[in-house]
């Protein structure tokens, strides 16, 4: 006798289908044009350039610049967290995090956050002989910082913008 002829019963399976979307995480290529998305980027360049001018020396000597190195870390690393859910959409697909209250808080904590580090920074340059590598590096990463603290108010105050805009919709 055919097999296929007979016709077995088909089996269904055990365990319940559920709806599982298989899409993917969509890149926005208009992120990286907007204020925010140009801000980030700076943010993310001249906080590397802040950490990687000072790693490059003697740092650890002055206490001062490991909080410096700390804060620039810390900072760039929330930053690109930050950057990557922005240009992945990823805030789109989580409506429950109230992400224009944790943009506005992480962007005004990293501009007070530099601003001192930015101090300390250019504080510190008066320890290193002139001229010397020390010397160059602190002064670079001094400026940077300042440039930093600067991209981060400008994020604050676009982030601000968007936290009112979106209490008021609601």
């Amino acid at each position: 006798m055919d097999r296929a002829a007979v016709g077995s019963p088909r089996r269904t399976p055990s365990v319940p289908e559920c709806n599982i979307s298989t899409s993917t995480l969509a890149f926005d290529h208009h992120f990286t044009t907007t204020a925010t998305g140009k801000l980030h980027l700076a943010e993310i360049v001249f906080g590397m350039l802040v950490w990687i001018l000072v790693e490059g020396t003697e740092y650890f000597h002055l206490p001062a610049l490991c909080w410096v190195m700390f804060v620039a870390i810390f900072c760039w690393v929330l930053t690109i967290c930050l950057f990557i859910i922005n240009l992945t959409g990823a805030h789109y697909r989580i409506p429950q995090v109230p992400w224009t209250t944790l943009a506005l808080c992480l962007n005004c904590s990293a501009t007070a956050l530099y601003l001192v580090t930015a101090v300390i920074d250019s504080f510190s340059v008066n320890k290193a002989v002139r001229g010397r590598h020390n010397y160059n590096c602190w002064a670079a990463s001094a400026f940077f910082a300042f440039l930093t603290t600067l991209c981060y108010a400008g994020s604050s105050y676009l982030s601000y913008c968007a936290w009112k805009t979106a209490e008021e919709g609601q």
